[in-house]
């Protein structure tokens, strides 16, 4: 006999699962990504004026240090920054997606492919919870697809190939991601052929791009970043699914145009690895403010190693080019004035400043005449109107209004070092 008391106690129980699910349904919304755009724009434009009340507070600080009101408004002022922070990280937070949401796409690519070129080969996924900026995301699939049908097609040897070498005929492609100290990292390791410097240099020298004489003189890891020049490849011949025109020169800018670097390790029958890093967020990025000829500029920190002073006498000419020795490195530099033609620097200065900045495998020094200050700052485009100028990535607004142009360091690098080369082709230097 059943109770009506027994089946009271029962009845919570049983709909326990069901109102933990309602529960759970509560505690969680969907958001269409629009909102999502717009509110972080907004918080930006908060970016922004942090910096101009951040400013204004200091000045009012220094004109009337013993004044009351003046450091109530600062302790106000300090207030807001830290609100400001605090929405811009927790937005961060809202917009941040796992990287699976690409990296699911790829087995079947990878299969696909290999099967086409009949290759045996296993493809690993690592980290696919790692996660990134919604915007990045989106950029980075069609970087990724080309470098994994590259390594399926001209990496990965043929089984008869592999035996013959002595190697296990299933060959291994693996892609992984993780984060460190800001920055989110993708690697992309087989085991194939590797590439051949040789071969690059033959092919670079064949096709115009260098000289015998300056081949003869460039060291391997150099020859090697020679494949992500525009139109330049050592395959063979072209195949269905790589090697039409869409090189790796196009994978570079399009993970430059992010912030990002891409740089590769190779070893001839051993492997090749590329990696990525890209920061986790191409809105708000740190960066000095440096002047150039009385305009300001902002150099992107993820770009610096260091800022140095440097005597006019410790800067050396190199077959017409301005060098420093940093340690046991040789450092090109570039003087903005000239790159950027806005001006003429003072002659009579005895020292220089220099942001010494990376962009992959290549250093160079950048001579300023002024370094500022650090902080965050919110990248805006410049528009239709003005198109796309080489070496700049964008603008910003600067905390007393004066707007700012981004520099573009890894396209910098890259025109100097193009440049370089283009010289030593036709055997002058300037």
């Amino acid at each position: 006999e059943v109770k009506a008391s027994d089946v009271n106690a029962v009845k919570p129980e049983s709909k326990a699962p069901e109102a933990n699910v309602k529960q759970e349904a509560m505690q969680s919304i969907r958001v269409d990504v629009a909102v999502l755009d717009n509110l972080m724009n907004m918080v930006e434009e908060l970016v922004i004026d942090r910096s101009r009340i951040s400013q204004v507070g200091k000045m009012l600080e220094g004109k009337y240090p013993d004044d009351e009101l003046v450091s109530d408004l600062g302790d106000t002022s300090n207030h807001i920054v830290k609100v400001i922070n605090e929405l811009y990280q927790d937005i961060m937070k809202v917009r941040m997606v796992p990287v699976s949401l690409v990296f699911s796409k790829f087995p079947r690519l990878v299969r696909d492919t290999a099967q086409k070129l009949h290759k045996n080969l296993e493809f690993a996924i690592k980290g696919e919870s790692t996660e990134l900026d919604r915007t990045i995301i989106e950029k980075i699939n069609d970087p990724l697809v080309h470098l994994l049908r590259n390594a399926v097609d001209h990496g990965i040897e043929t089984a008869e190939e592999r035996r013959a070498k002595g190697k296990p005929e299933k060959a291994s492609v693996c892609l992984s991601a993780y984060q460190e100290e800001g920055h989110i990292v993708i690697k992309l390791e087989d085991d194939g052929k590797g590439i051949d410097p040789r071969r690059v240099k033959d092919s670079a020298v064949k096709k115009g791009f260098l000289s015998a004489e300056a081949a003869s003189k460039m060291s391997d890891s150099e020859a090697i970043d020679l494949i992500f020049s525009p139109g330049l490849s050592t395959a063979e011949k072209a195949t269905e699914v790589s090697g039409r025109g869409v090189g790796l020169d196009i994978v570079r800018t399009n993970i430059e145009r992010l912030n990002g670097s891409i740089t590769l390790d190779t070893k001839i029958n051993v492997g090749t690895t590329f990696t990525i890093k890209l920061p986790l967020t191409v809105a708000v990025f740190q960066g000095l403010v440096v002047t150039v000829s009385g305009s300001s500029f902002i150099v992107p920190l993820v770009s610096v190693m260091e800022t140095i002073k440097v005597k006019k006498v410790d800067i050396k000419t190199v077959q017409m080019r301005e060098v420093m020795m940093l340690r046991d490195m040789i450092v090109p530099l570039m003087r903005m004035s000239k790159v950027l033609g806005i001006g003429v620097e003072a002659e009579n200065k005895m020292e220089d400043y220099v942001l010494v900045v990376k962009a992959g495998d290549r250093v160079a020094g950048i001579v300023v005449d002024e370094l500022k200050e650090q902080m965050e700052f919110v990248v805006k485009s410049l528009g239709k109107y003005f198109g796309e100028l080489k070496g700049i990535a964008g603008a910003t607004i600067l905390g007393d209004g004066e707007v700012a142009l981004i520099l573009d360091i890894p396209t910098l690098i890259r025109m100097f070092s193009q440049q370089a080369k283009t010289n030593a082709t036709h055997g002058k230097y300037n």
